[in-house]
């Protein structure tokens, strides 16, 4: 599964490539690629998803619960994507372009990639509207003492990380647009029968 992973970040960095160079929306980019679709092992984070919900419910106000809950969603649906393509490519040595998208067409669950986009989007224009409201920052920052005695620093680090990227993007409706628009069209021409024959979809969007 690793091999994917460093294959989507690539893939990532390589579609995002003039997001990623824009004064206004590099950090913004850098925190997808890192935190949505880096390769890291994301092991601890897995174990604080599993107790996260009764443990914020006493820690954190009900917004950020329920941005955590979506995030826990997105992140247990991408592992088991992620999973289900490296079962495909276990053989593979590496990964290269045709044999992503032969496994990405093996693996199939169309639904379950429109929900994948429809829940990332959700989690950055959730937190683009959070940003506004300076009391619950500030309430965030008060709980990292707190967060860190239950166990939760690694949660309490990106939610502090994803605040403080989409505050200083100062509005973030076109660039999750940017970022909606080139994940529907790229899951749209991997499914297109014949889609490995022509394996430069990964690398011309947008």
């Amino acid at each position: 599964m690793l091999k994917v992973k460093h294959f989507q970040r690539d893939r990532f960095a390589r579609t995002y490539a003039d997001l990623l160079a824009s004064p206004r929306y590099a950090a913004a980019s850098r925190f997808f690629l890192e935190e949505l679709y880096g390769p890291q092992d994301f092991s601890q984070r897995d174990a604080q998803f599993a107790r996260v919900v009764p443990a914020l419910v006493r820690l954190f106000p009900p917004e950020i619960v329920a941005t955590v809950e979506t995030l826990a969603h997105l992140h247990a649906l991408s592992e088991g994507l992620d999973s289900a393509m490296g079962a495909e490519l276990r053989d593979a040595p590496d990964v290269d372009a045709p044999g992503y998208i032969n496994a990405w067409q093996a693996v199939g669950r169309a639904a379950d990639r429109d929900r994948q986009i429809v829940l990332t989007v959700s989690i950055g224009r959730t937190l683009d509207r959070l940003t506004r409201k300076t009391l619950l920052r500030h309430s965030l920052h008060l709980m990292r003492g707190p967060a860190r005695a239950a166990g939760l620093g690694a949660l309490q680090q990106f939610l502090e990380s994803g605040f403080d990227t989409f505050r200083a993007m100062n509005g973030a409706h076109e660039f999750l647009g940017q970022i909606e628009d080139r994940e529907r069209r790229l899951a749209a021409q991997l499914f297109r029968p014949g889609a490995a024959a022509d394996a430069g979809v990964l690398g011309e969007l947008p």
